[in-house]
């Protein structure tokens, strides 16, 4: 039988047990909400944390792009100062005068300044730079100085010989540091900017989150946001306008027009209308930035610019392409006719006078028209076309010219010649002629003219007349050039040193007259062969000249000045004037053949050849006419006091080993 304890010993450990247990339950409860305040606590702990991190590394880092970008645009403008100084320092050593020289000295204040910013804005790094330019600079500036008193003094290859031998090494040295400087500092900065841009999209992505956890932190986060967005967003629509809008001018670029041009054409053949395009290039606009500066440039572009958007229509677009070349693209056009009145509306709308602090400035421009369907049914071809409309335009003295297929020179055949004289010129399939100049007077040869032929391996023998036009049109004719002086130069002293010291012609084209190292290239050539200047004559066209005056002008007295005579060729068949006929540093004048060759049936060209021979003398000019080819063409250009002729009477184009032999049988005689 059991026992059982009492009843008053149970209850209390019962009851015991149920409180236990009630205070434990209690407890499991209790643990959820303390981890829930905690919990709340803690992300309200880590929201704010979250906003003020998001606050200070935002802040830091729009510090840093701005300081980036500070120090970047201080070492461009450092670049730039450098890149405007060798610019300087070659205008001068070509046009010696005080302006230039002013222009050099205020970039190198400008270089100055812009050390001194990075100076106080860089790194320590940036500062042992800048040490390092200007332990450079001394002694550059110093050379510089050298120079361009040896330019002054009319030293011409002292001043080459400082320029290679003391500057160019100190100023490559001073280029190559600033320039790598400066681009390592433009990606620093895009770099800024991006982390900038990265931090913005993490934190638009957590934005949600600040606004559920606490509006009055997601406000002040949002707040922060937003301007940082409002900041990105800014700079991002002043990229993109910037990428397709010209910063000077404000016009569309390049870029813009070829995408509207494309939307142009696509609904012009919807519609079954017309789109034009207008090329303009200003004529001789280098005058202005050579004789008042850039500065005035730019702002006589800035007034073009908006004078076309003035006198275009709402539709068209108005664009500068690069430096003085222009474009306006004219969609729903009246056909040929009407994008050609458009055209001399503009002309007339830009060619009045414009003024710019007190000074009148009179613009020239040349404008290439074409139209869709008549000339071409894609951009690229109309834009092909217009640029060689405008390049007649120019060429042949008009202000406003449509394209015209027989003078496009640019078909596939030539194209594929272009490629093809490349080659020619590294394989030396070119090769020279020489023609005889022969004194009326003495009978004695004066010189002779140095003819390129080039003997193709499949074409055969290619004449001048197959290649140079195209060549012209292009940057090969420059190589072309050098090659026909290097060729001609080693012949006459090859010919010097069997004591046959006679001067060669060289044809100098439009092109080359545009090229500022053309002078240094004859200096190098003639010191390399050891021959005086007075060894070479260059002959250039009337139309060469006629292009831009004041550059050729400016090169040809570069080239007289140093001993080298110049002859225009084909005389009588351009648009010199006498006036600037009178101007220019000519000592021949060379009668075009054209006229020689039909003296003695038309009276008329007779008249002409007598008169260009008394023209010739009154100017103090030797005169020379060619395409003899006749004894009595040769007698009356004697009776004419015709100084020298040239022409196949008195020798054909021939071999420098056979003009050897003919030149000593004639002087035997």
């Amino acid at each position: 039988m059991s026992t059982l304890p009492p009843a008053s010993s149970q209850v209390p450990e019962a009851l015991a047990q149920v409180s236990d247990t009630s205070d434990f339950l209690r407890w499991s409860k209790a643990i959820p909400g303390r981890w829930a305040r905690h919990g709340l606590i803690a992300v309200l702990l880590v929201i704010s944390g979250f906003a003020v991190w998001s606050s200070i590394t935002t802040g830091r880092l729009g510090q840093a792009a701005i300081a980036s970008s500070v120090l970047s645009d201080h070492y461009s403008a450092a670049a730039t100062a450098v890149l405007a100084a060798e610019s300087i320092e070659h205008k001068y050593r070509l046009d010696p005068g005080p302006n230039i020289l002013r222009n050099f000295n205020d970039v190198l204040a400008q270089l100055g300044t812009a050390l001194e910013r990075i100076q106080r804005s860089g790194s320590p790094a940036d500062h042992l730079l800048v040490e390092d330019v200007r332990t450079s600079l001394t002694p550059y500036v110093e050379s510089i100085y050298k120079m361009f008193d040896a330019v002054d003094q009319g030293e011409a290859l002292r001043a080459r010989r400082i320029d290679n031998e003391e500057a160019d090494p100190l100023f490559e040295k001073i280029e190559n540091v600033v320039l790598q400087a400066a681009a390592a500092h433009h990606q620093q900065s895009i770099g800024a900017l991006e982390k900038l841009r990265s931090r913005e999209s993490f934190n638009a992505s957590t934005t949600p989150i600040v606004f559920i956890a606490g509006l009055l932190l997601a406000g002040l986060f949002a707040e922060v946001l937003r301007r940082t967005r409002f900041e990105l967003d800014s700079q991002r629509k002043d990229a993109l306008h910037a990428s397709l809008h010209d910063k000077l001018t404000g016009l569309a670029n390049r870029t813009l027009l070829a995408d509207r041009f494309e939307q142009a054409m696509r609904l012009g053949r919807r519609q079954g209308s017309t789109t034009g395009l207008l090329l303009i290039d200003l004529d001789r606009f280098k005058e202005v930035n050579d004789t008042l500066g850039h500065h005035y440039g730019d702002r006589l572009l800035d007034l073009i610019g908006k004078r076309l958007v003035s006198e275009a229509r709402g539709i068209d677009t108005v664009c500068r392409l690069g430096g003085d070349e222009f474009a306006i693209l004219l969609p729903s056009v009246e056909g040929l006719e009407g994008a050609l009145k458009a055209a001399q509306r503009l002309h007339t709308a830009i060619t009045a006078a414009f003024e710019i602090d007190g000074v009148e400035l009179d613009v020239e421009a040349s404008f290439g028209v074409v139209v869709s369907g008549l000339h071409g049914d894609d951009p690229s071809t109309l834009m092909q076309r217009a640029d060689i409309a405008m390049y007649a335009a120019k060429k042949q003295g008009k202000g406003v010219l449509a394209y015209d297929p027989g003078t496009d020179r640019r078909s596939p055949e030539r194209l594929a010649m272009l490629g093809e004289l490349r080659r020619g010129l590294e394989r030396r399939e070119l090769f020279l002629e020489y023609q005889p100049k022969v004194s009326l007077s003495t009978g004695k040869v004066t010189g002779v003219e140095a003819l390129v032929r080039w003997q193709h391996p499949v074409r055969g023998l290619v004449t001048p007349d197959e290649f140079i036009p195209f060549a012209e049109l292009t940057g090969i004719i420059g190589a072309l050039t050098r090659y026909v002086l290097n060729l001609a130069l080693s012949q006459v002293r090859a010919w010097a040193d069997i004591g046959i010291c006679i001067p060669v012609a060289v044809n100098i084209s439009a092109r080359n007259l545009l090229d500022d190292k053309l002078v240094v290239q004859i200096i190098d050539l003639l010191e390399h062969y050891n021959l005086t200047p007075n060894m070479l004559m260059l002959e250039v066209t009337e139309s060469a000249i006629m292009l831009d005056s004041y550059a050729a002008r400016t090169i040809l007295r570069q080239l007289h000045g140093m001993g080298i005579h110049i002859a225009i060729d084909d005389f009588g068949v351009g648009y010199t004037s006498l006036a600037q006929l009178k101007d220019l540093p000519i000592s021949e004048l060379k009668i075009d053949k054209s006229f020689v060759l039909a003296m003695q049936s038309d009276q008329a060209n007779e008249l002409i050849v007598r008169s260009v021979v008394d023209l010739g003398h009154n100017l103090g000019m030797t005169v020379i006419a060619e395409g003899v080819e006749t004894a009595d063409v040769l007698d009356a250009l004697g009776d004419y006091h015709c100084d020298m002729v040239q022409g196949f009477h008195v020798c054909r184009p021939v071999s420098a080993e056979a003009f050897t032999q003919w030149y000593v049988q004639r002087e035997r005689k």
